[in-house]
């Protein structure tokens, strides 16, 4: 950590993506102030100091207000009378940058755009709102900001990511209660997961039950004998990645392995780089995604060759390969043998491999090809049913709803009087409870422990539902400039388990927000009824079970 004088004369320092950093005023009276600055350096040290306790308290300072007390002593040499320090902090543009040399492989492109994005122009600066005018007309001049440009004034404290790390301290009453992942009923006491998936197609729902069944299936295919091929697609990969380990210990074991690595996933893009060559060493066929689409479907083939015949086991489900982040996401995972779908999977496989291989189908829905119409197809029925007399309801549960034209449809569907519920955790554009327009949509909101990251869509269908699970939200990235996938559930015991598990979540009062016109995002009042928090009452359902 050191100091660096910014002098007229000096050219100013580059600053780090998302590092904080002091700016100091030094004055002496009589003269003109000088600045400085200092990085603080919270990702060499906990950015949280643990200081001396006593028996009933814990004590703790910022890594930054150490060096704010010490400012007097660190500029010892210069004698000011006064020094004053504030956070600023800068945010870089994040888009890669490839550019068009033909001689270079994709991979290398995206090794230097990487590269290139660390240096890229600053777009945001964030600061302490108390800051001085002269400083702050100093720092947009010698950084080159406009006044209309993204400056964004905030409190003393930047950097809140940072209090994910903080220090274990203080009553055990402040933190949520650790359920442990539970064991799926379908496998107890199974010596292989391969006989119970043949048998009848199996629901994963994370982090309620535990991951590990991910992790051994692909282990047990790694070392099977049976086993012939793995095929799988990677979007954001764990560091220390036992997924990535399974893939080569396959191929070491004789087994073929094809990986389709998305190297545009971004700030995950050094990570996948990483396994890719690992993979590529140990001779895997990776497939650096798709021109002009992202790869962000979540599925992998698993071929096994079991006495005369051969017996595909899929996977698709709505999150990443990622062990370190099931703990924190809300997932769900299909595992199945039933050859409508397995079969389709292999064109996708197909597709990644050979692009022009497009191929039709019929019971998965595709994006960018036809999952946008197949969904529009299945809100038009809904209307049709409901004008005819028949039941129809859309429910939805989604991270995003922004696509104008699937907003529109909803908004048709609830003009002609058909129910629509919706679970959007993060962005809506819809608006519900509109007159005359979305008066017959009811929208939630629900931000708990775990981050709800499944989608799930269940169309009423004349009373025999088509529910679907999905790797996509409602966004025109998603359905129009992604590969995408969602899986139709046809066991009738796992539509009533999803069929619980969204019914549970429309229950929620305790941590659901009301999605209106006024935008306020209110919680919903458990008021005289029984306090439903869903995510807990999911677990104990699955508990019982």
């Amino acid at each position: 950590m050191f100091p660096v004088i910014l002098g007229p004369g000096n050219p100013f320092p580059y600053l780090k993506d998302k590092s904080i950093y002091l700016i100091i005023r030094l004055q002496k009276k009589g003269k003109e102030p000088r600045y400085a600055l200092i990085e603080v350096p919270s990702k060499l040290i906990s950015r949280f100091l643990l200081l001396p306790s006593t028996k009933n308290e814990n004590h703790l300072i910022l890594l930054e207000d150490v060096i704010r007390y010490n400012l007097d002593d660190i500029f010892a040499i210069f004698d000011f009378d006064k020094i004053d320090s504030y956070i600023i902090k800068i945010t870089r543009d994040a888009e890669l940058d490839l550019d068009n040399d033909l001689s270079k492989s994709f991979l290398e492109k995206i090794s230097k755009s990487i590269k290139n994005r660390k240096k890229g122009l600053p777009v945001r600066l964030a600061y302490d709102g108390k800051l001085a005018k002269d400083m702050m007309e100093m720092l947009i001049s010698r950084m080159k900001f406009r006044k209309f440009d993204n400056l964004i004034p905030g409190g003393r404290i930047h950097n809140f990511k940072d209090f994910i790390r903080f220090p274990d301290i203080g009553s055990p009453t402040l933190k949520y209660r650790k359920n442990k992942p539970l064991d799926h009923p379908a496998f107890k006491n199974a010596a292989s997961l391969f006989p119970v998936i043949a048998k009848k197609d199996v629901l994963l729902f994370f982090p309620y039950q535990s991951y590990h069944y991910i992790l051994d299936l692909l282990r047990e295919a790694s070392i099977d004998p049976k086993v012939e091929s793995i095929k799988i697609t990677l979007y954001r990969l764990a560091n220390n990645s036992i997924i990535a380990n399974a893939l080569i210990n396959a191929l070491k074991n004789g087994k073929s392995v094809t990986a389709v690595v998305e190297l545009q996933a971004r700030f995950d893009e050094e990570s996948n780089i990483y396994w890719a060559n690992q993979l590529q060493e140990e001779g895997a066929t990776v497939i650096f995604g798709v021109p002009g689409l992202k790869v962000h479907s979540k599925l992998f083939l698993i071929t096994r060759k079991e006495g005369n015949q051969v017996t595909r086991y899929a996977h698709i489900g709505t999150g990443n390969f990622n062990e370190e982040t099931s703990g924190l996401y809300s997932d769900i995972s299909l595992l199945t043998v039933d050859q409508r779908i397995t079969d389709e999977v292999v064109k996708l496989f197909n597709f990644y491999a050979n692009n022009y291989k497009i191929g039709s189908y019929k019971h998965l829905l595709v994006a960018p090809w036809d999952m946008r119409k197949r969904y529009i197809a299945l809100i038009n029925k809904e209307i049709a049913n409901h004008r005819t007399g028949k039941p129809a309801y859309i429910w939805l549960k989604l991270n995003s709803l922004v696509d104008e034209e699937m907003i529109s449809r909803l908004y048709v569907a609830s003009s002609e009087g058909v129910p629509v519920k919706l679970i959007i955790r993060g962005i809506c554009s819809l608006v519900p409870g509109v007159k005359g327009l979305s008066e017959n949509i009811e929208v939630i909101s629900i931000v708990d422990k775990f981050l709800e990251h499944s989608r799930i869509l269940i169309f009423c269908n004349e009373g025999d539902e088509k529910i679907y699970l999905a790797s996509a939200d409602w966004m025109s990235r998603n359905l129009d400039h992604r590969s995408e996938v969602a899986v139709p559930v046809y066991d009738k015991s796992l539509q009533k388990q999803l069929k619980d598990f969204i019914q549970l979540q429309f229950k929620d009062n305790c941590k659901a927000r009301l999605i209106n016109q006024q935008q306020d995002n209110q919680y919903v009042k458990a008021g005289s009824k029984v306090r439903v928090r869903s995510q807990d009452e999911f677990y104990k359902l699955l508990l019982k079970k």
